[in-house]
């Protein structure tokens, strides 16, 4: 369809968005670095964390050059902490292989620890003005939608297909504007729900469009029950500080500083001394905080414990006694500030 191409790049250069902080730059390491926080989170939330990064890692060296915590607590907040971890690890492959310099080749690109295939086209093109296709969600939505293709989009047979349809209708030029045009159309008019097909600059070449089946493309598999966990976490106070432990490299928060975990069905203060070696009297309950997850949901039940004194163990690696009047600046994962800025609250602190 040649036309679709050309139609997508003319509106994109009209309407499409032009003012994102990343954008009017060949600079790989900002287009990267745009496009991996990109991935599962919405522009509005990526810009401060953008320039925040930016302004502490301002180039790949700094970055690779940078201690892993850092890095973390830079990324604290915005989710999918193994985007975080992969970043860092591809910044130190870049100075070690490349010799500092972002790659330009696609397969090299490509090569970097968590970039797939349709982010490394998305950096090719914007950062190099390569030809290559990108297939990112929205993508998937505008394709699907408008060639009329049918079946669940995260299959291999319907990702193929739109992989191949992705590549048919690249354009010899203006790779640039047309494949910001596909992600901004995406984003803002043939959206999940109450797409603006009116105003879609492929409307009439659209089959979703033309034979009502906008609401049933792209195809979905069977939803599955999402699983549930419960867990909780040790709040433990002494004079004003609340105590915090590191969580495994890898896994959910990876690398950041959290409020200990034991499982429901122990019996919190008994774990909470035989664990960090403390004495403690007084035990509260809060209440239960929910957050979601990409493939479970949690419950988190806060225990607030009183410590009446430390031991040593308490102050061993992996462990750190926080200010309460420092929450506020802290960087820690969401539902877990959540819960120390209401217990920070709960003790009259005042605003930082």
């Amino acid at each position: 369809m040649p036309d679709f191409s050309q139609k997508i790049i003319r509106w994109q250069l009209v309407h499409g968005r032009h003012g994102l902080p990343w954008q009017g730059t060949r600079n790989a390491y900002r287009v990267w670095l745009s496009e991996i926080m990109l991935q599962q989170t919405q522009v509005g939330t990526v810009i401060a964390y953008y320039e925040r990064f930016l302004n502490r890692f301002p180039t790949i060296a700094a970055l690779a050059a940078a201690p892993g915590d850092e890095v973390m607590q830079h990324w604290a907040g915005l989710g999918y902490y193994a985007r975080a971890r992969n970043l860092h690890r591809a910044a130190k492959q870049i100075v070690e292989q490349h010799s500092g310099r972002f790659p330009e080749q696609f397969d090299a690109i490509h090569a970097l620890p968590g970039v797939g295939r349709s982010t490394a086209a998305a950096v090719s093109a914007f950062a190099f003005g390569q030809r290559a296709a990108i297939l990112d969600g929205n993508v998937k939505r505008v394709l699907a939608r408008h060639f009329g293709i049918a079946g669940d989009v995260k299959s291999k047979p319907v990702t193929d297909q739109l992989w191949e349809i992705a590549g048919q209708e690249l354009p010899k030029t203006n790779i640039e504007s047309y494949t910001q045009g596909l992600m901004d159309l995406g984003a803002t008019l043939c959206t999940r729900s109450k797409p603006g097909c009116l105003l879609c600059p492929v409307q009439k070449s659209c089959v979703a469009h033309h034979e009502g089946l906008t609401d049933s493309l792209p195809g979905k598999g069977m939803k599955r029950e999402t699983p549930h966990r419960n867990i909780q976490m040790l709040v433990l106070i002494d004079s004003g500080e609340v105590l915090l432990e590191k969580r495994p490299p890898t896994g959910i928060w990876g690398g950041l500083w959290s409020l200990p975990e034991c499982a429901v069905e122990l019996d919190a203060l008994e774990e909470a001394k035989s664990r960090f070696a403390i004495r403690a009297k007084k035990i509260k309950k809060w209440s239960t905080v929910e957050h979601g997850f990409t493939h479970y949901s949690l419950s988190i039940f806060p225990i607030e414990i009183r410590v009446t004194a430390r031991q040593p163990r308490a102050m061993e690696a992996g462990l750190v006694w926080l200010d309460l009047a420092d929450i506020r600046r802290a960087a820690l994962p969401a539902p877990v500030k959540k819960i120390l800025l209401a217990l920070a609250d709960s003790h009259y602190l005042p605003d930082a």
